[in-house]
């Protein structure tokens, strides 16, 4: 589909490059984020964590720490009204499996919390941590997937194996599919474990108010971990609130609580406020990262290149807590073949427990990992029959119309070969090596990435709207702004509806007990749903102030529109009252001037769990990513030199924004094939510093040049598509592909390190090591 001269609706607002609200504060300094707010009398909180994988804790002993000057509280296990967090991340109601508050004769991993101190400063809290006494008895542990499965492995929770969930889906014959086809590729492919590593660092503050609630203010992606918390300290849901600032960078790590359940419990044991901030240690210590995957692909096409079946096995290292990873899972099951038609398919995705680091939500949510495997299948499909990278993506994209493996039909436009095109067109002319031992190659990668939750969730968003005496509107929603622009991007929604000025609207966000629920902004899901929430409120609002409006202006309802805080009539320009004018109307008659609007997203009934045939996510995004690389021969150091990113976004709301995401997700996702990695030794983490965690900076990336396409056909607001996550996912691939295209050999495990690179150019170096294999 080329959507180049698809017309597009006449919007004021929408598709703007509009200033967001928040960022001159943010540029200024003046934004106070989750660890700015201080209140008096507020006490430090420190958390102790363990220092083993996988122990049992024969004695813990507080009694010295309670005895340092300072110390109001120490807490542990015991201490916890209801030492437990219990939810079922399938939905289905098939997994329990509680995550523990504090260790309390057990720990699984390093750096799980085994107790909570709260002193007058930070220092007298260190050291009373320093005084808590922990005698441990070191358990077996399992730190490797395939281990953790064997018959006879240690078990990382008694009574059960190590098998966490696993998703099937099948289709056809796969086996059969591929012993008819002309051609089978098959690989295993590895990614990594990644850490988060947003700007600001887990922090939070909480305090009991006078009516005998607890307040957290806390950097969160959900504020609906209130009932969570609530549950914990053993108190009515309405008795806890949660306050989410503007945060610093979630990317999926504040999806799952962090500080909150903790300076929850200090603050109501001690009646004082208390605030936690993690260092940077601690949150690459024992925060939950991304899932490393191992994925095997067996995958066969016909003579012409085009696709026959897919046996697919994904194996997922979830640490010793179900967390998200059901739901990591299950993404990676659904789009576990990519953007591409396949009659036969059989996947097995599993997530595995072990007594490493926990793994929970990242930005591409499991759909990110599997693009690495999947696109590199497609080029080494096209290399063993002749035809080029783009060649083979062409004659196996999905259209609108097919059918996914999941039996579901693609109900929106899929503009890959214009994607693609796009993408490899903004490379230009390929770059000159810069020596004589440098080699230049480029490669694509295509993917598509699901937004909004998995239909069964039946998800809801909701947001209030109040048109105030003066004209000027509000907004109220609970959605948590990660700095994405999820806040902005409801104001110009509403104003290209109601026809206020962006300066006079103003957006509050991100407060359980002030705010309407939207849901957490994880799973690119916020613009779908609670765009589409401002949305309905915003024309429900209009069609209530509309009729007042036309009797005033003695004009058809039909002719009256919105724009610049005025109502006037179409084509009459001299014909328009201010809206507080008509606001005032409204009032003397009685015309609500406010409305409160709920948004249900798809719903669906669960799939069928032996074949995995049914509804799962609303829509997806699609994208393609072209990279140009120079290898240097003699050390394997791979540089990028030209990077570019085409999506499909839909209906872009603010096209600053979107292009801001677009490069930021595509930086991660370099990241991660290039230089990002949590290296664990026996579950011990040996990446706790940014010196041994090497993030890409300014100087290792070039300019990202995005490229924004607007087919008109997602499913938010005014078709729009999410756009958050899906720019995470075909850079490793790409890279590889240009890798590849220079020095003719394959990565299939990441990060593709310099040290990695040399290797596969250089066999003999490896000591027998099988490359790939």
């Amino acid at each position: 589909m080329d959507i180049s001269e698809t017309p597009r609706p006449p919007y004021r607002v929408v598709g703007t490059a509009q200033p967001r609200f928040d960022v001159a504060d943010k540029v200024q300094g003046a934004t106070r984020y989750a660890a700015d707010w201080m209140l008096p009398g507020m006490l430090a909180g420190c958390i102790l964590r363990s220092v083993h994988a996988s122990a049992r804790i024969r004695r813990l002993d507080v009694s010295r720490a309670r005895a340092v000057p300072g110390v109001m509280s120490v807490l542990t296990a015991a201490d916890v009204p209801h030492n437990a967090i219990e939810e079922d991340p399938t939905g289905l109601g098939i997994l329990r499996l509680p995550t523990p508050v504090l260790a309390a004769d057990r720990v699984r991993y390093q750096g799980e919390p085994v107790a909570l101190v709260a002193a007058e400063t930070e220092a007298q809290a260190r050291a009373a941590l320093e005084a808590i006494v922990v005698e441990y008895e070191a358990l077996p542990g399992v730190f490797d997937m395939e281990a953790a499965l064997a018959p006879g492995a240690p078990r990382v929770h008694d009574g059960r194996d190590n098998l966490l969930v696993h998703w099937k889906l099948r289709r056809g014959d796969a086996a059969e599919g591929l012993r008819r086809a002309a051609v089978v590729v098959e690989h295993t492919y590895r990614t990594q474990r990644v850490d988060h590593a947003y700007l600001e660092p887990e922090a939070g503050v909480a305090w009991v108010d006078g009516q005998g609630v607890v307040n957290i203010r806390a950097a969160a992606q959900v504020v609906e971990h209130f009932r969570e918390i609530a549950e914990v300290l053993g108190l009515p849901h309405n008795r806890v609130r949660v306050i989410a600032p503007f945060i610093g960078g979630g990317f999926g790590g504040k999806e799952d609580m962090t500080v909150e359940p903790y300076v929850a419990l200090l603050a109501w044991k001690t009646g004082r406020p208390v605030r936690m901030v993690w260092s940077r240690y601690e949150s690459l210590l024992a925060r939950p990262k991304r899932h490393p995957l191992t994925m095997r692909y067996r995958t066969g096409a016909d003579r012409d290149g085009r696709l026959v079946a897919q046996e697919i096995t994904l194996l997922g290292d979830a640490g010793p807590y179900a967390l998200l990873s059901p739901r990591v899972l299950f993404a990676a099951l659904v789009v576990g073949t990519g953007p591409y038609r396949v009659p036969h398919v059989r996947i097995d995705a599993k997530a595995v427990l072990t007594n490493n680091v926990p793994t929970s939500a990242m930005r591409g949510f499991g759909a990110m990992q599997v693009t690495f495997a999947y696109e590199s299948q497609m080029d080494a499909l096209a290399e063993r029959l002749g035809l080029s990278p783009a060649e083979i993506r062409a004659r196996n994209f999905l259209q609108k119309g097919d059918r996914l493996p999941t039996g579901e039909v693609v109900e929106t436009a899929v503009a890959l070969p214009d994607l693609m095109r796009r993408a490899l067109a903004a490379l230009g002319e390929r770059s000159r090596p810069s020596g004589p031992a440098a080699r230049v190659g480029r490669g694509l990668s295509c993917n598509m990435q699901p937004y909004g939750r998995t239909v069964w969730f039946r998800d809801r968003a909701s947001a209030w709207l109040g048109i105030e005496a003066d004209g000027s509107l509000v907004i109220r929603a609970g959605v948590p702004d990660l700095g994405g622009g999820q806040a902005a991007a409801l104001a110009q929604i509403a104003a290209e509806v109601l026809g206020v000025s962006l300066d006079r609207i103003a957006v509050h966000v991100g407060d359980s007990a002030l705010t309407p629920l939207t849901g957490g902004t994880f799973a690119t899901r916020q613009l779908y749903m609670s765009g589409n929430a401002v949305l309905q409120g915003a024309r429900a609002l209009r069609a209530l102030v509309a009729p007042v409006a036309a009797a005033l202006l003695e004009a058809a309802e039909g002719d009256v529109e919105f724009a610049d805080d005025h109502v006037g009539v179409a084509g009459s320009p001299a014909r328009r009252v201010p809206l507080a004018e008509v606001v005032a109307e409204c009032i003397r008659r009685g015309v609500p001037t406010s409305h409160l609007a709920t948004f249900h997203g798809e719903q669906a009934a669960p799939i069928d769990l032996e074949t995995g045939q049914g509804r799962t996510f609303p829509d997806y995004t699609y994208g393609c990513h072209a990279a140009e690389v120079e290898v240097d021969t003699e050390t394997g150091a791979v540089r990028l030199l030209k990077y570019a990113a085409c999506h499909d976004v839909g209906q872009a709301i603010n096209p600053q924004s979107v292009e801001g995401q677009i490069q930021g997700g595509a930086v991660m996702g370099i990241g991660q094939a290039l230089t990002e990695e949590v290296v664990l030794e026996g579950g011990n983490n040996l990446s706790t510093l940014f010196a041994s965690y090497l993030i890409p900076t300014a100087l290792d990336v070039p300019d990202v040049q995005p490229t924004v396409v607007q087919s008109g056909e997602g499913k938010g607001p005014f078709g729009a598509r999410g756009i958050g996550e899906p720019p995470t996912g075909p850079p490793p691939a790409a890279i590889a592909s240009a890798i590849e295209d220079a020095v003719g050999v394959r990565l299939r495990e990441l990060p593709m390190s310099p040290e990695r690179v040399f290797r596969a150019m250089n066999p003999v170096s490896r000591r027998g090591e099988t490359h790939g294999k």
